[in-house]
């Protein structure tokens, strides 16, 4: 039986409503029950600067040069790491039931399922792509897309795709903060050389217009799907609108991971300035910690008040659902800064699909070192 998928074009979408259209039609994936799926293929203004769920925004981006460049910075409602979106960059939106059957369960399976209609697209203009855990698509070992999965409350699924047609690697490099721990493989020695864009693997300009059209073509064969263009409707384009100006606008939900001074200019600070604002002063048992994991580039930050854990702040460029992070720090609060308590609260809190790709005792490790540092701070200050 032929599916009937929904087909969303837009382009030059501002950041904050790029993201609150791809939530809002995961809360309303079924279209009303008219359709099985919807797919939004549309382009952001050039240019914005988009962070992961669980990553500090004051960290991954450098907030002065946005503002120079008059980029505007928002928060994915997926996991992963800090990119730049824009003209050049596809934006693939593909919403759907949790319970639409024969979903893979795990996540690099389930990536590969539901990514397939973009690497159809990319076979039909002459590339072989492939996929890369934790999250990427590859071409000749460069990444030319990155992908994200989230599930909201009501059972709808979100999977997102931010496709290279073009990029410009300077202008990138000048407003993300990319550290050494991401790209020191002495492989790939330059941040230009892990990633490449349509335009260049295939030697000719390829169009946004093109891509678009190639990536609908791909998931209509994939998934044998009838797609029907049904732009967003002017209640829908109100209510995204509503949700831009309670969430995606709103510094609660930017920040809402970030270390800043209560006082002052929170970008004119030093990161050890930061914490110590966020946690407690200097010298009073504040640590950090910092590894890179199967599952992504984990930081850590902690607080202590004697023997306890006083805060704790994981951030990071990881995947995972959001609950499992917020639950996870609730339970290390006021408790024994011991491994062993920490590593029974990450057993606890961290399932199979809780932090994707990650195993507790890397994570456990990560927040004990974090916590070793602030007693170490505790004891020299």
């Amino acid at each position: 039986m032929t599916e009937r998928w929904r087909l969303i074009v837009d382009d030059g979408a501002s950041a904050s409503f790029g993201l609150a259209a791809d939530e809002w039609l995961m809360g309303h994936h079924r279209g009303g029950d008219a359709f099985d799926a919807t797919l939004r293929l549309y382009t952001y203004e050039s240019h914005c600067a988009l962070v992961g769920r669980f990553q500090d925004v004051a960290t991954e981006v450098r907030l002065d040069e946005c503002d120079r460049a008059g980029v505007s910075v928002n928060r994915r409602p997926t996991g992963g790491g800090a990119i730049l979106m824009g003209r050049d960059q596809l934006g693939v939106a593909l919403t759907f039931s949790a319970d639409r059957p024969g979903l893979p369960g795990l996540p690099a399976h389930l990536y590969t399922y539901l990514s397939t209609g973009v690497l159809d697209a990319l076979e039909s203009v002459g590339l072989e792509a492939r996929f890369r855990p934790k999250n990427d698509l590859e071409v000749d070992g460069r990444k030319i897309a990155g992908l994200g999965v989230c599930r909201d409350a009501s059972g709808g699924m979100l999977f997102h795709t931010s496709l290279l047609v073009d990029l410009d690697v300077p202008l990138m490099l000048r407003l993300l903060s990319i550290p050494a721990e991401k790209i020191s493989d002495k492989v790939l020695r330059f941040v230009a050389d892990r990633t490449t864009t349509v335009r260049r693997a295939t030697g000719r300009g390829v169009s946004i217009d093109e891509m678009r059209t190639a990536v609908a073509a791909g998931y209509a064969r994939r998934f044998g799907a009838e797609l029907v263009e049904a732009p967003l409707t002017a209640d829908e384009l109100a209510a995204i609108d509503e949700r831009v100006r309670t969430k995606y606008d709103t510094t609660e939900w930017i920040d809402q991971r970030r270390l800043e001074a209560a006082d002052g200019d929170p970008r004119a600070q030093s990161r050890a300035a930061l914490v110590g604002a966020c946690f407690g002063p200097a010298g009073a048992g504040v640590g950090h910690a910092m590894a890179k994991t199967p599952g992504g580039l984990l930081r850590v930050y902690a607080a202590l008040s004697g023997d306890t854990i006083k805060s704790i702040l994981v951030t990071g460029d990881f995947f995972a659902d959001p609950t499992t992070v917020t639950r996870l720090e609730s339970r290390l609060k006021w408790a024994p800064a011991e491994p062993a308590t920490i590593q029974a609260a990450v057993d606890a809190e961290v399932g199979s699909f809780g932090v994707a790709h990650l195993e507790s005792a890397a994570l456990a490790a990560v927040i004990v070192k974090a916590v070793d540092n602030a007693k170490r701070a505790r004891s020299a200050g």
